[in-house]
């Protein structure tokens, strides 16, 4: 099988559609199809962008008809967790509701909250699997933890079929190894900055944890370890950094497509076997949406990105 992977959405279905339609896809009874490849979509659907049920409805009719797979984004978990009762603080719910958190979810909320189909959508989130090990490749929302993803597989056999009850709650409870499990699956592998240190994230909130490239033994600071948006990287710190951001993934293991960082650059590769798609389309100043064509190659090109813009009038 040959696969288009394409990057975080949030909400924005214009350039969906545009993207779809470069690589060769046709609308044929409510579907965007090909007939010799499959989508995958990295997650992250909502949030952000003005088009919430456009990018549901674009997206949930190809996976359901066999033309897509998808893995599940930090914003489904969060949507999910959002909408789910704390069983254990009755009127309190796995994602609090706070006012940041609201902000954050606020344009999918305005779409779908109250709304007759709410219910469904939700339990169609929990449905995405986490990640996907496909011949020839790996799909993750963020970062490829086999250790991680061994440890969920054996206590959780249904992990890739639907999110249950019981891992929703221990994944919603900070301290908890499932908690931290989802975390660097759906969020990437994070370290503390050097006492003092902090840089400002897209939100406009203040972090002391920095996301970093699990799989680059080279990286000898936090600055060069960073994985994020260039804009970020002048408040990273050059201070040496330890092996403790490392994670074991060879440029002999499959390739591995995450989405998730918001990177601002232009698509390149992060390693021989892995690819970001994540492009920032829902950037203020407009962003890029990405997708790599893959057809069977254990050591990715560059030449495979295919990206439309997104520009702000």
């Amino acid at each position: 099988m040959r696969y288009d992977l394409i990057g975080d959405i949030h909400g924005h279905s214009e350039p969906l559609v545009e993207l779809l339609e470069k690589l060769g896809y046709l609308h044929s009874n409510g579907v965007y199809r090909q007939s010799d490849r499959q989508a995958i979509f990295l997650g992250d659907f909502i949030d952000k962008g003005p088009n919430q049920r456009d990018v549901i409805d674009i997206v949930r009719p190809m996976i359901e008809a066999g033309t897509a797979l998808s893995v599940m984004g930090n914003h489904e978990f969060n949507a999910i967790a959002w909408f789910t009762e704390d069983p254990e603080s009755p009127g309190q719910y796995l994602r609090e509701h706070s006012k940041r958190h609201r902000d954050q979810h606020k344009v999918f909320l305005e779409a779908y909250e109250g709304a007759d189909d709410y219910v469904d959508v939700i339990d169609w989130f929990r449905t995405l699997p986490m990640w996907l090990d496909l011949p020839g490749l790996r799909v993750v929302h963020a970062c490829w933890d086999d250790a991680l993803i061994q440890d969920l597989e054996l206590c959780f056999p249904s992990i890739n079929q639907y999110l249950d009850e019981n891992l929703l709650l221990r994944a919603s409870r900070k301290g908890r190894s499932e908690h931290d499990a989802i975390e660097i699956l759906l969020k990437g592998k994070e370290i503390e900055l050097p006492k003092g240190h902090e840089f400002f994230d897209k939100y406009g909130h203040a972090r002391h944890e920095v996301r970093v490239r699990w799989f680059d033994g080279a990286a000898r600071t936090y600055h060069e370890a960073f994985l994020g948006p260039e804009k970020a990287r002048s408040h990273i710190p050059e201070d040496r950094i330890g092996a403790d951001h490392l994670l074991q993934y060879s440029h002999d293991d499959p390739p591995v497509f995450i989405g998730h960082y918001w990177l601002d650059s232009e698509p390149e590769l992060l390693a021989p076997n892995i690819a970001c798609l994540d492009y920032s389309v829902a950037a203020e100043g407009g962003g890029k949406l990405v997708a790599y064509r893959w057809d069977g190659e254990q050591q990715l090109s560059n030449d495979k990105f295919v990206y439309v813009q997104r520009g702000v009038a």
